[in-house]
């Protein structure tokens, strides 16, 4: 049997036309391939650099045709590669709202968003999530560089430079600045941490809420799935936990049944 990849299941798997998931068996991020050209969504941890590099050279490739990275929200695992394609010349797009984690550095993340509640009553009751806050060590989520100059939108707004025109579609609650990107025409939604269907924390799986011990605002984000409900989707890729295939409305009713943690 072929040993695992460092990187875990999620390393290249195509999950829909034209979309690559991306990252480890903690964390997801996303390349699209549009005719107009490549959207990263979410840019990892540091050390998946070399995963995107590899993929991305298979077809002939380099991270100077990416057009453009999404970033859902400023938490360091969704932001670690931010540095080095910002200097390769990508544009990155992040909520102004969390903007300046992005330019004060991924440690800064507490300050600008800080959870609810303490992690340790959850590494407690479940010590197996310790492995989530090594894989963030372990891959430079604490050490990635600050990224100053990222392009920021203030509400939701259709994002016409970008290849496939999404609408970003703001979810604050995780933190502040956290948004869905929506590409109609694909019928694709990418959640972020507004909605995941896997919380390393509590263990939980299905659509739900990230628990309180790295939400900023739960109660904002629960109202937030109110805005997901009448979005044309018929796939939603989260930044946790495997792709949900059907309507929002039906992961974001999961997600209300599940609750607050």
């Amino acid at each position: 049997m072929p040993r695992p990849t460092p990187e875990g299941r999620n390393s290249g798997r195509q999950v829909a036309p034209g979309v690559d998931r991306l990252g480890d068996d903690v964390v997801s991020f996303y390349l699209l391939e549009h005719p107009d050209g490549l959207t990263l969504i979410d840019a990892g941890l540091p050390g998946h650099l070399r995963q995107l590099q590899n993929h991305l050279a298979r077809s002939g490739r380099s991270v100077r045709d990416i057009r453009a990275v999404l970033l859902t929200h400023g938490h360091p695992d969704h932001t670690g590669l931010a540095g080095p394609l910002h200097q390769a010349g990508v544009d990155i797009w992040v909520h102004e709202e969390d903007a300046p984690i992005l330019k004060d550095g991924p440690r800064s993340a507490m300050r600008h968003a800080k959870p609810e509640r303490s992690m340790l009553p959850y590494l407690l009751s479940r010590p197996a999530a310790m492995g989530t806050l090594l894989n963030l060590a372990r891959k430079g989520g604490f050490t990635a560089p600050p990224v100053p100059g990222a392009r920021t939108f203030s509400g939701d707004q259709r994002l016409d430079t970008v290849p496939g025109r999404p609408q970003a579609v703001v979810l604050a609650g995780h933190t502040p600045g956290s948004t869905a990107y929506l590409f109609a025409d694909q019928g694709l939604l990418f959640t972020g941490d507004a909605l995941v269907t896997h919380d390393s924390l509590t263990g939980h799986s299905g659509p739900t809420l990230v628990c309180r011990g790295f939400t900023h605002d739960s109660a904002a984000a629960l109202t937030s799935l109110d805005r997901l409900d009448g979005l044309p989707a018929s796939l939603l890729l989260p930044g946790h936990g495997q792709p949900f295939a059907g309507s929002p409305r039906a992961a974001t009713d999961q997600a209300r049944h599940a609750g607050l943690h």
